[in-house]
This record gives structure tokens, sequence and C-alpha cells, in this order.
């Protein structure tokens, strides 16, 4: 990609973020409907932009409350997974700090957890209990962390809890836990091998500039996102996540 054809790639984000960011304050501030649907926009502009092709398989969730447990490549899985359905995410709180990424987590309603403080476990429990008790869906990343791309890590089952204290409310019958498995399968129309696939993950300590570089040459991507059956959840957290964990794990091989 010639340096011109990047600048008229960025240009049209630029164009998108001036329609698109503006909007959504004002959705977010006036409560409007919108809200849900406006950063779902956004992230189809930015994918269709930088020639990054979704291949969706199985049913997204439905109007029940649900939490998302999906594995987790790169910083790219959440424009991959925001694009299909309205929903939030859980982040770490030392993302809500970072320039134009912070201030885009917050237009997406999303929930920050700090890890470091004992009570922050539990603070988040209750923000996503009010999330779910209204009939929304959040996505946990539930390793915890990205990984390489070539394993999946073990499913941490700590916040599936905000589903069981959802389940108190007499205004919640159910909550369903659903697997999402997240696949980058090819690259300029190539298969991704194995020893390719970390160039597209981002993990551990990892500069970040060398992936932004390389997705703005718009290289053609293609991403292979699977929903699994939605599981209703039962009480026991740890068992309802592996479970999870072994149906994304099965979704990996197969895409």
């Amino acid at each position: 990609m010639t340096r011109p054809g990047v600048l008229f790639r960025l240009c049209l984000l630029g164009l998108c973020s001036l329609v698109l960011v503006p909007l959504q304050m004002l959705a977010l501030r006036f409560g409007w409907s919108i809200l849900h649907a406006v950063p779902m926009w956004f992230h189809r502009a930015l994918l269709k932009i930088f020639n990054v092709r979704v291949i969706e398989q199985g049913t997204p969730p439905g109007d029940a409350p649900t939490i998302v447990l999906s594995n987790h490549v790169s910083w790219l899985d959440i424009p991959v997974i925001g694009s299909l359905h309205p929903l939030s995410f859980i982040a770490k709180s030392e993302i809500e700090g970072w320039p134009v990424v912070g201030p885009m987590a917050k237009l997406q309603r999303s929930v920050f957890i700090d890890r470091g403080r004992r009570k922050a476990m539990a603070e988040v429990n209750d923000a996503l209990t009010h999330r779910l008790v209204r009939g929304e869906v959040i996505v946990l990343f539930a390793e915890g962390t990205t990984s390489d791309g070539n394993r999946l890590l073990p499913f941490r089952s700590s916040l599936v809890g905000a589903a069981q204290t959802a389940l108190m409310h007499d205004s919640v019958e159910h909550v369903f836990l659903q697997p999402l498995a997240v696949s980058y399968t090819h690259r300029n129309g190539l298969p991704v091998t194995r020893r390719e696939r970390p160039f597209i993950a981002w993990y551990g300590d990892m500069d970040l500039s060398p992936h932004l570089k390389l997705f703005v040459q718009g290289h053609p991507l293609d991403v292979v996102v699977t929903w699994g059956e939605p599981i209703p959840f039962n009480g026991n957290r740890k068992q309802a996540t592996a479970f999870a964990e072994a149906e994304v794990r099965r979704a990996l091989q197969e895409a």
C-alpha cells in the first residue's frame, strides 16, 4: 500500500469518526436508543476501510441477558466482535487512560476492571449485574489477556459470578453464557500459518506500533467468528466456564 493509499484510508476513518463520535456522545447524553447501534456502525466502517472481512458462523445472542465468553488474540478483536451485534466489553482499567483507545472504549460503554484492587471484582460484578438485568450483552475475554493466536489459555470464571447475582433479581428468569471463537484464518488471500499468527496477534510486551502499521496498509485479512450455543447458567460458574472453554477450543480447531 502506497503512502497516498494509507492517507486516503485514514482520512475516510477520520470522516466516519467526525460523524459517529459526536452522534454517540449525544446518544449517551440523552439516552437515545441508537447508543447501542452507533459503535457497531463505527466498527463496520473501520473494518471495511482497512480490508478486514468477518465471516460469521452460528447465531449471535438474542434479547436475553448474556455474557459472551471469548478468546482474545489482538486489539482487532474488539472491532471484529463489535461489528456483529450491539454489545459492550469488559476492559482492563489501564485502557481507560490510553489516548484515543480509552475515550473510544468509554463510548462503547465498556466496564473497566482494576485487577490490582481487592474490591474491584465485586464492583465490576455489580456493574455487570445492572447491565444484565436490563437484558444487555457483555463480552468477557475469558483468558484474562491476549494470546499468540496459536493456543487457547485457560478461561477464568471469576467475572461469571455476575450471572449468578443477576439471577437473584425477580425480573431476570435466565442468564446465558455464550462461547465465542475468534480466528484469523487468511491474510492476503493465503491461509495464516502458525508462524504467521503471532504477527497478527498482539500479546505480552509486544509493541503495538508494528501491528498498527501493518493494519493501516490495508492488507486483506479474513476473520472467522463462531458463536457457540448459549449455555443457560445454572449457578455453577466453574462448570459453565469450563464448558464454554471447551466449545471455543473446538471452534478454533475447526477454523
